[in-house]
């Protein structure tokens, strides 16, 4: 009986065995196959949606669009997130060894899952580490971001995490996969990507980075903003010196490297990266607004329009950006030394800035200030009255002015800073190779960030004097004159009716005194008005206004005598291209500031097509470029050339120059010193400058600062030094090229008495001026 009783027993705990073996396997099988399925459901998109074949192949990467210099050098990005592409051989190898051993020490065995490491952190509960690789970090910022912090939905995520973690192991390389972590994480401070991190905080290209500074970097992929070396100084030090630790471990660094490395300090050189700063300000809002209408003449393959912020395009410019940052230091170093004359004579008028206008005609200017300004925007949204937002402008508040020494903390009214910031002078810069259009430098204006208004492309302002040589060059096309030509010096005018002069016009000498018998040469020299009064007479406006057009100049010219005086508003830009045409032998050559745009994979989408046309001969540009010359040899611009300074030598900024080589340009001053212009020109470069307030009626009291010579010229002179200095830049020195077999005679003869001995049999002797 006890026998039976025990073969029952035995029986029975092997049935209740099998019975959970059974139980064990149908769940084990039911769960593998519910967690087959589970993947399966994911990889459809069942548990929300999947990237396709074609994401994965273009991952929507959110890429800054860049700006290229001709010689390489980005000047500035536009974007949303500044994200700049690199490819794996752009990364510095410390950094990616550096990487490798702290994020993924397994990332070149594994196919985007690391067995080993998922099993450790499921046992551990996640308390020995995380599991993902760096293959599914990628996959998380490219397609997922953090996810749910709950549960359920973060083991969704988890899974479809290592889906796509698998399908970007068999689209991509393993280094490629490393080149697009690198590009799409968020270092903060609007810096995604390796790229735009190492020139934020370090101000450098990665493949500089020293091992200290990419292992700072690679510390900030574990949380960059707690690691945040702007910040957390103290915690990224811990971090960095953890990844050092790491680098050590895995035979990257020496340990006396390592301890070397975690006793040095967090050094950076950050520097924020935005629209309004850096290099070529004003050319990149210049270009940001023709990309809108370029886009909309350009669309995708697909129909659809490129986004600037988004698309990682390349926009190849003419802009060379040694040449940009001369320009824009001779503008910064001019125009605060004048800008310190302006406020001196500013303390002796107490409607300063404003010289010679009525109290209404200043209520009017600072009235029409106000409600150009932001705070009367938001106030008027926030439905105030009229009344209120005026009272609110004579209301003492702190505030960051602008200051040639840098900002200042100040306290102020509204109203006190508009008539502030209209006492400063303002600049407008470009300089052009004549022989192709291309743009090298544009400045447009004093400083973005305060002054937006873009003085080159932007802003026509009245040109003055250097409008003159229009006048000379229609007169020697349909007169048939030379700049040896001479022509009487003297009272003049033009009567009622004639030229559609409405009444009599008598033109004036800034000066009041008059020469006599001059050459064409000695009139452009010496800027004479009577002499362009007369040949505008001659010619009549019309065809100096229809050769003018042609130039390039794109303004409306009134058909007045009074033209010839300058009395016309013509952009810096128009000005350079139709001097541009006289120094490019008479044809004109559209200006150009785009050489291509490439996508973000290197293809061209965008050749702008030159455009020029023939507007003199050859013979005729060439005898303009000779009376140019002449300004710079003895007339306005002669302080070029000399070292004995003269009235208000001071403010040359940079004087003495002492160029010798020949050049040709052109002072320009408008009535009462509103506008001070210089145009100068040699064989391979024209240049630009205009100097002013933002309103006409702040000015200089008199032409000792006031006048083109005094407040444009050492622009010109200062960008011309420092070029010439740059050899690289290979800026012209030699003689504008002169045409075979000239027809028109440029080689003036002056007469001139010598005096001698009283007892010599007299005599005169002719000086040959070149």
């Amino acid at each position: 009986m006890a026998s039976q009783k025990n073969n029952i027993q035995t029986k029975k705990v092997e049935k209740d065995i099998n019975y959970y073996k059974n139980k064990f396997w149908k769940i084990f099988f039911y769960g593998l196959g519910g967690l087959l399925l589970f993947f399966l459901f994911a990889s459809w998109g069942l548990f929300g949606s999947m990237p396709s074949f074609e994401d994965l192949e273009n991952p929507d990467s959110n890429l800054a669009t860049e700006i290229i210099s001709s010689d390489g050098v980005i000047l500035g990005k536009y974007f949303e997130k500044n994200r700049s592409q690199l490819k794996y051989s752009d990364l510095p190898k410390n950094l990616v060894d550096a990487l490798v051993a702290t994020e993924d020490v397994r990332f070149y065995e594994h196919s985007g899952i690391d067995g080993r490491g998922t099993l450790r952190a499921v046992f551990s509960l996640g308390t020995s580490g995380g599991a993902s690789t760096l293959t599914q970090q990628l996959a998380k910022q490219l397609f997922h971001g953090e996810g749910s912090k709950f549960l359920p939905f973060r083991i969704v995520q988890k899974i479809k995490e290592w889906i796509i973690a698998i399908r970007l192991e068999r689209q991509y390389t393993k280094n490629e996969i490393i080149a697009m972590y690198c590009n799409v994480y968020d270092f903060g401070n609007y810096s995604v990507g390796v790229s735009s991190a190492a020139q934020t905080y370090f101000s450098k290209a990665p493949k500089d980075l020293t091992i200290d500074e990419s292992a700072i970097l690679v510390g900030m992929f574990k949380n960059s903003g707690l690691y945040n070396p702007v910040r957390n100084a103290q915690g990224v030090k811990n971090r960095r010196n953890v990844v050092l630790s790491q680098m050590e471990k895995s035979g990257i660094i020496t340990e006396d490297q390592k301890l070397k490395l975690q006793a040095l300090p967090i050094t950076l050189r950050f520097k924020l990266e935005s629209h309004r700063e850096g290099t070529a300000t004003y050319f990149r809002e210049y270009l940001r607004d023709y990309l809108k209408k370029w886009g909309e003449e350009n669309k995708k393959a697909d129909g659809s329009d490129y986004n600037i912020y988004k698309d990682g395009l390349k926009i190849y410019t003419t802009i060379d950006s040694r040449m940009q940052l001369h320009a824009e230091e001779a503008v910064e170093k001019h125009m605060e030394n004048l800008q310190e004359q302006f406020f001196i004579e500013a303390k002796t008028n107490k409607n300063a800035p404003f010289v010679n206008i009525s109290q209404a005609e200043t209520d009017r200017i600072m009235k029409q200030a106000m409600k150009a300004s932001y705070r009367w925007t938001v106030m008027t949204e926030m439905d105030k009255s009229e009344e209120e937002i005026i009272a609110s402008f004579s209301k003492e508040t702190k505030m960051k002015v602008f200051t040639w020494k840098g900002e200042r903390d100040t306290i102020m009214t509204p109203l006190d800073s508009i008539r502030y910031y209209k006492h400063f002078l303002q600049s407008g810069l470009m300089a052009m190779e004549p022989q192709t259009g291309n743009i090298k430098a544009w400045v447009g204006g004093i400083n973005y960030k305060y002054f937006q208004y873009d003085h080159v492309g932007q802003g026509a302002r009245q040109v003055g004097s250097t409008f003159k040589p229009f006048v000379y060059a229609t007169a020697i096309e349909q007169l048939g004159m030379s700049p040896c030509d001479t022509i009487l010096d003297g009272p003049f005018m033009i009567r009622k009716g004639r030229h559609h002069v409405t009444e009599d016009w008598e033109p004036r000498n800034s000066n009041n005194s008059y020469r006599g018998m001059v050459t064409l040469k000695q009139g452009l020299a010496n800027s004479i008005n009577t002499i362009s009064a007369k040949l505008i007479d001659k010619t009549g406006p019309e065809a100096v206004i229809e050769l003018t057009h042609k130039l390039g100049v794109k303004s409306q010219i009134p058909a007045q005598p009074s033209i010839a005086l300058g009395a016309v508003d013509i952009t810096v830009e128009d000005m350079v291209a139709a001097y541009g045409t006289f120094a490019n032998q008479g044809v004109y050559v559209k200006p150009q500031f785009i050489s291509r745009i490439e996508d973000k994979s290197g293809l061209i989408i965008y050749e702008p097509i030159p455009e020029s046309h023939d507007v003199l001969n050859k013979d005729i540009a060439f005898a303009v470029i000779k009376l140019l010359e002449g300004v710079t040899e003895s007339g306005s611009g002669a302080r070029l050339r000399t070292s004995g300074g003269g009235s208000g030598d001071n403010r040359w900024t940079g004087y003495p120059y002492m160029f010798t080589n020949p050049i040709a340009g052109k002072t320009g001053t408008t009535q009462n010193q509103s506008d001070g212009w210089f145009m100068g020109m040699v064989p391979n470069l024209v240049t630009g400058v205009w100097v002013g307030c933002e309103d006409r009626s702040a000015r200089f009291k008199g032409l000792t600062y006031g006048q083109g010579a005094t407040a444009a010229l050492p622009v010109w002179a200062y960008f011309m030094k420092k070029c010439y200095e740059d050899e690289n830049l290979k800026v012209s020195k030699e003689p504008f090229e002169r045409p075979s077999n000239l027809s028109i005679k440029v080689d003036c003869y002056t007469r001139r008495a010598v005096v001698k001995d009283t007892t010599a049999v007299e005599q005169e002797t002719e000086e040959f001026e070149l």
